[in-house]
């Protein structure tokens, strides 16, 4: 019990902005519940989104502006520790060269062109999926459980058999931790809560394929990202949240169709 609440500590003050207090020494069977809880980490960041998204058109907001207020906060309640992911793990994988080049690359963190683009790209693409999703009267329930749902990219990211693609970093304590049938609970979990989300919000098959895809896409970047680098880091599952959550947004954005 006391791993378990230390492994939920571990994922909200990871995951959010929220101080937790000091933590004691973080093994890995505390950051294996970490990455299993890691949605429910993330509930704050869900919680501030969901707010964002209802309070815009409540004050009359144009949409386009909701969806760049909303993609701000997620960044602030984040740290934009996800963006940075996201940012490094594209000039790694664009680093080409060897694994090694790739890796120290991604260890200086400097911003590169490609790095640039992509996170300019995602994050068009969150603000403008997201202006289309708040329209929607239950917009900001979407909009929450698609935060909360892309953080199971985290728990996607440490299942074993995904190593570390280094000896040091996040990627240590996480990769290669998750069982496998500890993944598919949080899978399912997230899955049922957004075909409950969707059910209410009128868009029952939606909804949970959003997520799906989603997760799919986690998926595919992971098996580059074992091929490129050896395996994961910190950054990657930081970059799987980014690209989680904007397959889900966009996907959510063609609700009207539903």
């Amino acid at each position: 019990m006391r791993q378990l609440l230390t492994g939920l500590r571990l994922a909200v003050g990871t995951l959010s902005i929220v101080p937790v207090g000091t933590l004691p020494e973080v093994d890995r069977t505390s950051a294996r519940w970490a990455m299993t809880l890691a949605p429910v980490g993330a509930l704050p960041v869900a919680l501030l989104g969901g707010l964002l998204a209802w309070a815009g058109p409540t004050v009359h907001l144009p949409s386009l502006v909701t969806g760049v207020l909303v993609c701000a906060a997620l960044g602030w309640g984040t740290r934009a520790m996800h963006w940075d992911g996201l940012a490094d793990t594209a000039d790694g994988l664009a680093a080409g060269w060897s694994r090694e080049r790739a890796l120290e690359v991604m260890r200086k963190g400097d911003t590169g062109p490609v790095a640039v683009g992509v996170l300019v790209v995602v994050l068009l693409l969150d603000a403008a999926s997201l202006a289309a999703v708040v329209t929607d009267a239950w917009g900001w329930l979407l909009v929450g459980v698609a935060v909360l749902a892309s953080r199971a990219a985290c728990t996607l990211i440490a299942v074993r058999g995904l190593p570390a693609a280094r000896s040091d970093g996040l990627g240590v304590v996480v990769a290669d931790n998750v069982p496998v049938p500890a993944l598919a609970s949080t899978v399912l979990v997230v899955l049922a809560l957004s075909a409950a989300v969707g059910f209410v919000a009128g868009h029952v098959l939606l909804t949970p394929v959003a997520v799906a895809l989603g997760l799919v896409a986690v998926s595919v970047l992971a098996i580059r990202c074992r091929t490129v680098l050896g395996g994961v880091t910190g950054d990657v599952m930081g970059a799987g949240v980014e690209i989680a959550l904007a397959v889900s947004l966009l996907v959510l954005s063609t609700r009207g169709g539903a």
